[in-house]
């Protein structure tokens, strides 16, 4: 049972978080609300609209959104930074993107906390977002002698649209990345989240001499200038499939440098397989962040005569998933409290996932299970609209997005089959994905079905993640499109090296432009 008595942990409320923020970056916070930055110089201009916080409902700063003029504007400003910053010597950019990550370091909390109320992260995942952005990027530095022997920075400033999941160990990590490469970057704020906490990062990089522009508005009156403008030299985008394919059209008309990265249904396969004991172990690992993430498994495919054993060890673990308040703390000494997840990103998500549970369960769907908010851990009278407990459905209806599409959010989908072949083909739903996973105990099953399932990185009876040292990261199908990326390639694909280079990636039949 949910604590009876909780009260919000001294010191973490959102003013707290915003007057320290004013404290910090009196140059990017103004009053109530966040600046641009572009030119060299934050501004108090574009449209500020209202936000609320996914935790509680509580007003937020939101983001201030820029007309298609203006964002031109940005990017014309961008491309006389990128052509100084191009030339100026590796170690000077590495010794400024250094100190921009000892000041994000001594930021560390303040991010988190930031991250905590605008995109509902708990407080471990939170300040794991913003370490795996500052140990990352230090790698790179590190790194980047070899890494950038030979190469020479693009033509152009690179361009990023993100989505707001990962504001730190993604879009914050790229920018950075990209800049140590030779590139002035430019980010878009997502338009669900994220705003202050980018704000602070890229007002922390700014003051470095890191040429970096942040801008908000709407993609579809900001693509024009951040994807299609002649002076971007590279599109890096993560998000959905819709808005990816129209990206992809337009920088593929050109032959603009991009990476893709766009969600995909991945699945878990359970097929001659008797080590449940390890499953158990993982389910509730695959529920951090409520699946908001482009690695998680909201897909289980098992064998049929399996379904009892998987039974046994899926339920008890999903029961004991932990989710509520991530502030909210039974004495004002206590830590924030350790949970698998807060709310979803916004109370409309959580009532569209909701409906779509309903819908597929009046069409046939089996409900195994579901959680209870009453067992959350809530502030009193709090706003709960944002929050979903865990959801399992069995044989949701081909008529139903949780059929073949990616619900980012805590609801599991389980389907039963019979024969090898049904479980690729149910494996493969989306035609295309970043990761899978197969259990099977039975090393030569594992090594003649792994090839045919559609999915970028394959583990075996293991998660595998996204990545961005040891190996590269991409997609299948319709899951990502252009250069992959990854250690060294993360940097190779932001810069032009020997002529007639291609780039390992998903490219049509042309070479990238230099």
């Amino acid at each position: 049972m949910a604590p009876t008595s909780l009260i919000l942990k001294p010191g973490t409320a959102w003013p707290d978080a915003w007057e320290r923020s004013l404290a910090a970056a009196p140059e990017a916070f103004q009053d109530d609300r966040v600046r641009n930055l572009w030119a060299a110089s934050w501004r108090s201009d574009g449209r500020a609209l209202p936000a609320t916080s996914p935790v509680d409902g509580s007003p937020i700063a939101g983001p201030p959104r820029l007309d298609g003029d203006t964002a031109r504007q940005a990017v014309r400003a961008a491309l006389d930074a990128h052509r100084a910053w191009r030339h100026i010597p590796l170690p000077e950019r590495a010794a400024r993107v250094s100190a921009t990550l000892d000041a994000l370091t001594a930021h560390r909390e303040l991010l988190a906390l930031l991250l905590v109320w605008e995109i509902g992260k708990p407080w471990r995942l939170a300040q794991a977002d913003v370490d795996r952005a500052i140990d990352g990027v230090r790698w790179y530095v590190d790194g980047a002698g070899p890494m950038l022997a030979g190469r020479t920075p693009l033509p152009g400033p690179v361009s990023n649209i993100a989505s707001w999941n990962y504001p730190m160990s993604v879009l914050v990590h790229a920018l950075l990345v990209q800049a140590l490469a030779g590139n002035a970057v430019i980010a878009k704020t997502p338009t669900d989240g994220g705003v202050a906490c980018l704000t602070l990062a890229c007002a922390l990089a700014a003051r470095e001499g890191v040429p970096v522009t942040l801008v908000s508005g709407s993609g579809g009156e900001l693509s024009e200038a951040l994807v299609r403008a002649p002076e971007i030299g590279c599109v890096s985008f993560v998000g959905g499939r819709d808005t990816g394919a129209g990206i992809a059209t337009a920088v593929a008309d050109v032959g603009k440098r991009h990476v893709l990265e766009q969600e995909g249904l991945n699945t878990w396969g359970v097929w001659n397989c008797t080590d449940f004991s390890a499953l158990t172990a993982v389910i509730p690992k695959l529920f951090d962040y409520g699946k908001q993430r482009c690695t998680a498994y909201p897909r289980f495919v098992v064998q049929r005569s399996l379904f009892a054993d998987f039974l046994a060890a899926y339920l008890p673990a999903v029961r004991s998933i932990r989710l509520g308040h991530p502030l909210a703390v039974e004495s004002p000494d206590d830590r924030p409290p350790e949970l698998d997840f807060g709310p979803l990103i916004n109370a409309a998500k959580a009532k569209e996932l909701a409906d779509q549970v309903t819908e597929a369960i009046g069409r046939g769907a089996v409900p195994l299970h579901r959680g209870a908010l009453a067992d959350a851990r809530f502030l009193p009278d709090q706003d709960t609209s944002a929050y979903l407990a865990p959801v399992t459905l069995l044989n949701p209806p081909p008529s139903s997005p949780l059929h073949h599409a990616e619900p980012f959010g805590p609801v599991d989908t389980i389907v039963l089959v019979d024969t090898e072949a049904e479980l690729l083909a149910a494996m493969n739903a989306s035609n295309g994905a970043l990761v899978a996973t197969l259990s099977t105990d039975d090393p030569a099953t594992y090594a003649r079905l792994a090839p045919q399932i559609r999915a970028f990185k394959t583990g075996h009876g293991k998660p595998r993640s996204r990545g961005d040292r040891d190996e590269l990261f991409g997609g299948f199908g319709h899951s990502w499109r252009g250069a992959f990326v990854g250690g060294e390639l993360l940097v190779h694909a932001v810069t032009d090296g020997p002529p007639g280079e291609r780039l390992p990636g998903n490219f049509p039949d042309y070479h990238l432009m230099p």
